[in-house]
């Protein structure tokens, strides 16, 4: 009994977390049961539909600081990946096919027409996996800061930072790692305000949670540490745009910019940004992604006549 409400009052303080994470933000939530997995799924907005992917050891709240932009434009949909946030592996382990089908999955129970597809770092990966095989269930691929077009190997300084919070998550090292995934942090926090202490905490749970930690495992396993091989890229039918941090330690410029010259895949850099420009420059991210997609924002619309 005692175990039962310890376990019980734990999940209420991350339900918690979350809620005070997505307060304010114009989406709904729901959970889909997609190939095996309970998933979380943020959704808003009207239009034309785009799925957002968010990276390793992540949540759909990612997108925070771009959904009330987006969704003046588009149907955005925001899942958490298998086994991050609030979506839960119910059944069988994780493999390379599993999780492709549950992409799959997720697009055709919530688009009603090929989406644009958005995926930062781990979920860039993923869905290149994705555009590589399924190309016709797709409109267009935006890659941001993405994983998979290079092995994993991040500037030393990140990969400790990294290595210290994956081994003993906390505050501390949540934040020795943010200081290296972003270019200014104390503007990250400013910009953010108190939603920043929301977020920094509902990642350090995650963190600490078993499952969560065993399902990135495999994930960074299965997408993020390897490249995809080049083949596969080429494969990719779908009109393809990158955005990049120009101060990215984990992939750095450098790999963006020979991907864009071998696919020719558009490439627009974020200035004063490291890893994670829709948290660190969400303005200058909107104006990218708005571009790839050849979309004017929403001030913009409003000052036509």
């Amino acid at each position: 009994m005692t175990t039962h409400v310890a376990e019980h009052n734990y999940i209420s303080a991350s339900a918690r977390l979350r809620e005070q994470l997505l307060a304010g933000l114009p989406v709904t939530h729901r959970q889909l049961h997609l190939a095996g997995v309970s998933t979380a799924v943020l959704e808003g907005g009207a239009g034309a539909p785009m799925v957002l992917l968010h990276g390793p050891g992540g949540n759909a709240a990612h997108w925070m600081q771009v959904i009330p932009e987006l969704v003046t434009s588009h149907r955005v949909v925001a899942p958490d990946l298998p086994g991050q946030g609030a979506s839960e592996v119910t059944e069988g382990a994780l493999d390379a096919d599993r999780v492709l089908a549950w992409l799959g999955e997720l697009i055709s129970r919530t688009c009603a027409s090929p989406p644009t597809l958005v995926g930062y770092a781990l979920g860039g990966a993923i869905a290149a996996r994705f555009a590589s095989e399924h190309s016709g269930q797709i409109s267009r691929l935006v890659l941001v800061d993405s994983l998979g077009l290079s092995p994993f190997q991040p500037a030393p300084a990140f990969g400790a930072a990294l290595n210290d919070f994956r081994a003993l998550p906390s505050e501390r090292t949540h934040d020795g790692l943010w200081q290296h995934c972003a270019y200014d942090l104390d503007g990250v926090r400013r910009r953010m305000g108190p939603r920043w202490e929301s977020f920094k905490s509902y990642n350090v749970d995650r963190a600490q949670t078993p499952s969560v930690q065993a399902a990135l495992g495999a994930l960074m396993q299965l997408f993020g540490l390897p490249a995809i091989a080049s083949a596969d890229l080429a494969r990719i039918a779908a009109t393809t745009t990158l955005i990049w941090g120009r101060h990215d330690l984990a992939t750095p410029l450098p790999v963006a910019e020979a991907a864009s010259a071998r696919y020719g895949w558009a490439l627009h850099v974020i200035d004063n940004a490291a890893d994670d420009p829709a948290i660190e420059q969400p303005q200058a991210f909107v104006r990218a992604l708005r571009a790839a997609l050849g979309s004017p924002s929403a001030s913009e619309q409003g000052t036509k006549p």
